[in-house]
């Protein structure tokens, strides 16, 4: 952490920098992958799989190949190296290998002169289909031994018991991304055997080992870089299109060019975990926890993609931010024919807090306590055990502050009956005004920061001063939350110059800056630019014995001792890192060690108006203080907390993909019903600093806890105003209406 008096220059940690990528968005010359072209460019379509579970009998490509204008066919046979991919179970073939497991599944792709022409082509080819009984049973599939990982958490003495004893069943169903833009991207071959792959990312190099192997190529052959991307929130950890696109330019020889449309972006990426939880909380009379038993079932569709580590996240976060000493867990992430399911934002801990929340109101109703009283009397705070693991919480956990800031925040104004807009069903609504009913509802959420279990968890970057300023080299995917505006504004702060830009290189120019995801980048990209950004700086002050950076060049004793275009005589200088934060390891057979680099905990109050008549829900504001560490730019981090919001409210009261035997009902932004702006709830917020033990300048990364912890606000103040047991989300019109 940089503590020393240095030259202060604009743009720099703490401020509201406004974003480079804006106004072109703004305006609509920011190249997104789908805008992406290339001379002579033929267009990608893919032939999907109408069944959720069937034997592929028949495969006829030779319709689709005697049509004008189509340049290849492909199927599995086609795929010259090895034949499955994924992250890090290697489990989904490229293309059906004959028996296709989830509904959508890849069949065939095809290359066209024109996107028409490769449409028409894909569904020209011949398929006849034996169909089996799909597997949609995530309980089933537990019993039948299809799973991708079980866990077990033990901890304290399982036969400790409290005087007070609440259980209850919970669900979450599967929500999507939802992404605006859709999955895109532009394979160009370069004529010697290699091509260079944009494509909708969140983690390069993971994409580039997974193409690589499957094209059986050296890995100096494939160039993949970051490109454009509407949205992400762990839709773009894995892989859609990508080796579609590359097989397709290679055998074709020209650039091969592929976008989604909104039904196939709802298959082609994957989902939250639907899930299935049965909890035990025991306390005793004064609402101390004393021991938490809990089962999980997460169903992760067809392919394992992340499954494993979400059901890591939903287990050891089954707590939540509290104390107790015995914890029995145990967890399954299962196999079935559903949708295949893998990373979102909150990555296993939004299932898992709804409940434990639900619980949590529960055991003070019954308790007769206030249900933040509650809270403040089982608060984990840093020092403690983490309640599965028993990890001991380092850096900062602010959990009682968290839950102050919250209570002090003003409650809006009582319900404005004479301006029907402002009721739950608008100027539709039947019912009188005076029969609506509001509630208020508290939840917090708890959530790990970067990958754990012992993850080799790293991030390069290069920072280069050239005579026109300063370069950032780095590999991290930016989604929209800012990341580039932060590494510029860190490399400002460390360095005193004001003209810093951010390249994104490509895998064959610089390592791994890890996944776009988990709440990592902010601390780990830009902890490795930070570090490099000081590397430079130290060694330009040792060449030039100096005390001082800025645009001018080298300083001493208010002096200039070399200008910028003196150090960069002889070419640009340059520092690069590989960043690591603090060791994690494995746990035991019983969930037992020290699995994670960091934690962070928000909090939510929802205020809520609802029609019991017509089951009409209005989210009129939502409130939240959140743990960030040290704040680096606030207007970025209102972004953040404000679009995590409407995720969370949401899964609370409208997302949810209607998945019939496998097959998806709702895959169209009409029948999937997403928050607008019209019903954006108002929202107040507290940032609690405390400088965390890693990451730069002590921040925190902010992204997921808004997630967490909205949803089960949501429904507590639902709950508050009908006295609804509500075990389920999305709360639906006929859970409510009387």
């Amino acid at each position: 952490m940089t503590t020393e008096t240095r030259h202060r220059v604009a743009g720099g940690i703490g401020e509201s920098v406004l974003r480079p990528d804006g106004i072109p968005k703004v305006f609509g010359n920011f190249a997104y992958a789908s805008d992406l072209f290339a001379a002579g460019m033929l267009w990608g379509a893919t032939l999907r799989s109408p069944h959720a579970h069937a034997r592929l009998t028949r495969l006829d490509i030779a319709p689709a190949l005697a049509m004008g204008g189509v340049h290849a066919v492909l199927t599995q046979d086609d795929v010259p190296g090895f034949p499955l991919f994924g992250q890090d179970h290697q489990d989904q073939p490229v293309l059906c290998d004959g028996e296709a497991r989830y509904w959508g599944e890849p069949v065939a792709v095809v290359a066209a002169e024109d996107l028409e022409t490769a449409r028409r082509a894909a569904a020209a080819i011949i398929t006849e289909w034996e169909p089996l009984e799909p597997a949609v049973d995530p309980e089933a599939a537990e019993a039948a031994g299809e799973v991708f990982r079980e866990m077990t958490i033990k901890r304290g003495d399982p036969s400790a018991t409290g005087s007070v004893v609440i259980e209850g069943y919970y669900e979450t169903a599967t929500q999507d991304q939802a992404p605006l833009g859709p999955e895109a991207g532009l394979a160009i071959p370069d004529g010697e055997g290699g091509l260079d792959l944009y494509v909708t990312s969140q983690w390069v190099h993971v994409d580039h080992r997974q193409i690589v192997a499957c094209l059986d190529v050296a890995d100096d052959r494939i160039r993949c870089h970051p490109a454009g991307i509407g949205g992400a929130f762990g839709a773009r950890e894995d892989i859609s299109l990508h080796i579609h696109i590359a097989m397709l330019a290679m055998v074709t020889g020209r650039p091969v060019k592929m976008v989604y449309d909104r039904t196939e972006s709802f298959v082609g990426h994957v989902k939250r975990h639907p899930s299935r939880m049965w909890y035990r909380h025991e306390a005793d009379e004064s609402g101390k926890l004393v021991k938490v038993e809990a089962r999980l079932i997460l169903d992760g569709g067809a392919y394992a993609h992340t499954s494993p580590a979400v059901l890591a996240n939903a287990a050891f976060f089954v707590v939540g931010p509290y104390v107790c000493d015995n914890v029995v867990v145990d967890a399954a992430a299962v196999r079935t024919n559903n949708p295949p399911c893998g990373a979102m934002r909150g990555f296993g801990a939004v299932q898992t807090c709804f409940a434990y929340e639900s619980q949590m109101d529960r055991l003070a109703a019954r308790l007769d306590l206030d249900p933040l009283e509650l809270r403040r009397r089982n608060a984990l705070t840093a020092g403690d055990p983490l309640a599965t693991s028993g990890q001991i919480i380092e850096g900062s956990l602010p959990t009682h502050e968290v839950i102050d800031a919250l209570v002090a925040m003003p409650l809006p104004e009582p319900l404005d009956s004479g301006d029907p807009r402002h009721l739950p069903g608008g100027t539709g609504l039947t019912t009188p005004a005076s029969a609506v009913r509001r509630g208020v509802g508290y939840a917090l959420g708890l959530k790990n920061l970067a990958f754990s279990e012992a993850f080799d968890d790293f991030s390069e970057a290069r920072v280069v001063l050239t005579d026109a300023g300063v370069e950032v080299h780095t590999a991290a995917i930016e989604v929209g939350q800012g990341l580039i505006t932060v590494c510029q504004q860190i490399a400002r702060t460390v360095l005193g110059i004001e003209n810093v830009a951010v390249i994104w290189d490509d895998t064959s120019q610089i390592g791994s800056a890890g996944s776009t995801s988990a709440s990592r980048q902010t601390q780990m990209t830009g902890g490795a630019v930070h570090a490099a950004a000081e590397g430079l700086r130290a060694k330009l002050l040792e060449e030039y014995d100096g005390d001082d950076l800025n645009d001018q060049g080298v300083w001493r004793a208010g002096a200039v001792l070399a200008t910028v275009a003196d150090i960069c005589a002889d070419g640009p200088v340059d520092h690069w890192v590989q960043f690591r934060h603090p060791p994690t390891h494995e746990v035991d057979e019983f969930g037992q060690g020290d699995p994670h680099a960091g934690f962070v905990v928000a909090a939510h109050r929802a205020v809520v108006d609802v029609d019991p008549e017509l089951g009409l829900v209005k989210v009129v504001q939502i409130d939240t203080a959140q743990d960030v560490g040290t704040i680096l730019n606030p207007q970025a981090a209102r972004g953040q907390v404000e679009g995590g919001i409407m995720q969370g409210m949401g899964l609370a009261i409208m997302e949810e993909l209607i998945v019939d035997d496998g097959v998806i009902r709702n895959p169209t932004f009409t029948d999937y019903l997403l928050p607008t702006f019209l019903d954006a709830p108002s929202v107040d917020m507290r940032f609690i600093e405390e400088p965390d033990h890693w990451g730069p300048f002590g921040a925190k990364g902010i992204g997921e806890p808004p997630t967490i912890s909205s949803t089960p606000a949501v429904v507590a103040a639902v709950r508050a105003a009908t006295g609804k047991a509500l075990t389920r989300v999305p709360v639906r019109p006929e859970d409510l209406a009387l």
